[in-house]
């Protein structure tokens, strides 16, 4: 999701919850995303996602971007939305994991744990680094069309 602030692009980023990315911050945050099957259609899949994980609906003209291969290997594929929403309203789902490792407990940790707008700048410091050319993208596209 995206807005324009007193003219400024802003996008809106998540910060994955968890024990692994409790204290970190830059490098750490992402765009809203999540798994989908092969037989699932993709935007669909990240309108579902996005919900999921913000509990905010994804809506509106989506724009495709170019799907980009992470360091990880996964490839993913995006949409960017104009939009808005209040962060501190966040309402992620959650999932549940071994910790401590080898403990045998079960504990449920949120998917996402916060949310915040940033400028291009900002975020191109505080999100995933493979995930930086969507954002470098989605500038190039929005100023092509301004200007159209």
């Amino acid at each position: 999701m995206y807005r324009y602030r007193d003219g400024v692009l802003e996008v809106f980023l998540v910060h994955p919850g968890g024990p692994f990315w409790a204290k970190k911050d830059l490098g750490a945050w992402s765009l809203p995303k999540g798994e989908y099957d092969p037989d699932e259609d993709a935007l669909a899949a990240a309108r579902r996602e996005f919900a999921e994980e913000t509990g905010f609906p994804a809506a509106g003209e989506f724009i495709p971007l170019t799907p980009r291969k992470q360091p990880s290997g996964k490839i993913i594929q995006v949409w960017a939305f104009a939009g808005d929403c209040d962060p501190a309203a966040v309402k992620s789902n959650a999932f549940t994991m071994e910790w401590p490792p080898r403990s045998g407990r079960q504990q449920e940790f949120l998917e996402i744990d916060k949310a915040a707008w940033f400028t291009l700048e900002e975020a191109k410091v505080k999100m995933i680094k493979g995930q930086v050319g969507f954002l470098e993208e989605l500038e190039e596209v929005l100023q092509y069309q301004r200007l159209e």
